[in-house]
């Protein structure tokens, strides 16, 4: 073999060794970074039977505090409110967070009890919680389904509402509207509404109730930077056995194609006349919310007979307050020193 074959060997080996040796000293020298710790849990539960369910609910502050509950939507869970709770608590208050009926522990009492989620259903759940918990008097906040919630628990019992908070304002549904078309550019963002009219859909939930949960918040909080971890905490309340059920109930039953649990045909028939909120309220739009977009709130201002403060919460998608916990948690604390 040449010499200058042979030199030229030597050198590109040499080069590659130095090249490896030099990336080894490299990692070795670069500051190891510490793993992420896994996001905080709100735990341990505690459990009430309270009406039909077995509800599990997360409980903080001091017991003889004034009352927040603080209500979860579809698709979150009581995580919602991770970072709101310990600032009420601090504050002196009594914070309870319940599971709603199909996500995380909570149960039904009763095998053959319809897995309804329905609004009525929802706001009786409230006042039930309420009732098995001797708590008189609350302050109700929600987001989503728990604002839902918390506005039908606020009309139909204003004498166990001492305020609310809800996220995009009133959201007692016009069920006698529910087949009149909305713009197309607002439409486009509830196409899981109209998929779990199928039992495609059904079947699609079943199957990937995590993916489907994951594009949703994506969706719906275009500038909310969660992680895997974050997510998780939250999709494995999706692994309740109700939750398809109920999910799929409540969206069939908002559009009519579905038949409603006769024990809340009363609590039907009187939301029906999408009944005013007088108790006192805050009302609050994220500025990037990506199913409706932030308003001023003359819109819903007629359903609100009591005082009313509405504001927009900046940098905020649909979840407000696991986005923006401090506005969150400001607006309840206005009601309870009111």
């Amino acid at each position: 073999m040449p010499d200058s074959i042979d030199r030229a060997r030597r050198l590109l080996l040499g080069a590659a060794l130095s090249g490896v040796a030099g990336r080894a000293f490299a990692k070795a020298d670069a500051p190891v970074r510490p793993a992420a710790a896994p996001p905080r849990r709100m735990e341990p539960l505690k459990h009430v039977d309270a009406g039909v369910l077995n509800v599990a609910y997360y409980e903080e502050g001091p017991a003889d505090g004034p009352v927040a509950i603080l209500l979860h939507g579809f698709p979150y869970d009581i995580h919602s409110y991770v970072d709101v709770a310990p600032q009420l608590a601090a504050q002196g208050c009594r914070v309870i967070v319940p599971n709603l009926r199909g996500f995380g522990a909570t149960r039904f009492r009763d095998p053959a009890t319809l897995r309804s989620g329905e609004q009525a259903a929802i706001g009786a759940d409230v006042i039930a919680l309420m009732d098995a918990l001797g708590i008189p008097r609350a302050v109700l906040a929600g987001h989503n389904w728990g604002g839902r919630a918390a506005c039908v628990a606020a009309a139909l019992w204003s004498e166990r509402c001492r305020g609310m908070v809800t996220v995009n304002s009133y959201l007692i549904q016009d069920l006698s509207r529910a087949m009149v078309p909305i713009s197309p550019k607002y439409e486009v963002a509830l196409w899981y509404e109209y998929y779990f009219q199928l039992e495609r859909g059904r079947a699609g939930l079943a199957a990937n109730r995590r993916e489907i949960a994951r594009i949703l918040w994506e969706q719906w909080s275009p500038a909310w930077d969660f992680d895997d971890a974050v997510f998780e905490r939250s999709a494995m309340a999706h692994d309740n056995p109700d939750y398809v059920d109920v999910v799929i109930h409540s969206y069939r039953h908002r559009f009519g194609l579905a038949a409603g649990d006769p024990r809340y045909a009363d609590l039907q028939r009187r939301l029906a006349s999408l009944p005013p909120i007088s108790v006192p309220s805050v009302t609050l739009d994220g500025d990037k919310d990506g199913v409706l977009p932030a308003s001023d709130g003359s819109a819903s201002a007629s359903k609100f007979t009591g005082r009313r403060i509405h504001r927009v919460v900046q940098g905020a998608g649909h979840n407000v307050p696991q986005e923006a916990p401090e506005a969150f948690a400001a607006a309840v604390m206005e009601l309870i020193r009111a």
